[in-house]
């Protein structure tokens, strides 16, 4: 295991909604033997409410705001040496603050799922909020690939089997 793994023992993904970020995360934290968490998850929790209602009331700014704050809690528990796979929101990479924050406390992983796998997975994603207007969702898509692409590893999703992604991150050169 490489020595930044080794002294904060986290695997962040990152991605675009819809990549497979949970679901390879439960998979890959089983396969470790850590502890699994959606970033989401932890917001709708902390809030009471989903995530759908919060930009809907609240707004993206201060979504982005709670979920920066669910991110220094999660590193401040991998930081006490508790393994941890996380799956972060598909925009959370992309704020400045946190990508330094992660950069530092342990290991990014970016799904780079294809637009199309994508769009056939969230259907008319009218629960998730980013995704109700095709043509911004589209524009978010590709806009967001240069955040993603300073994760410290990619792994190219090519189908809905999260087994070959889950071998692929197992492979990379951390462990």
């Amino acid at each position: 295991m490489i020595l930044k793994l080794k002294r904060t023992p986290g695997i962040y993904l990152v991605g675009f909604m819809g990549s497979g970020k949970s679901t390879v995360g439960k998979l890959l934290a089983y396969e470790l033997g850590w502890s699994f968490v959606d970033l989401d998850d932890d917001i709708e929790a902390a809030q009471g409410r989903t995530i759908a209602d919060i930009f809907d009331k609240e707004g993206e700014e201060e979504f982005r705001r709670l979920e920066t704050q669910a991110i220094q809690k999660r590193v401040r528990t991998i930081q006490t040496g508790r393994p941890m796979v996380v799956a972060l929101g598909g925009g959370a990479f992309s704020v400045q603050a946190n990508y330094e924050l992660l950069q530092d406390n342990g290991v990014t992983v970016w799904l780079d799922c294809p637009l199309t796998l994508i769009r056939a997975r969230l259907g008319g994603g009218v629960d998730r909020p980013l995704a109700r207007d095709p043509s911004h969702f589209e524009h978010l898509y590709f806009a967001r690939r240069a955040a993603y692409q300073r994760a410290d590893y990619r792994v190219e999703i090519t189908g809905d089997d999260p087994g070959p992604v889950v071998s692929a991150i197992l492979r990379l050169p951390i462990f």
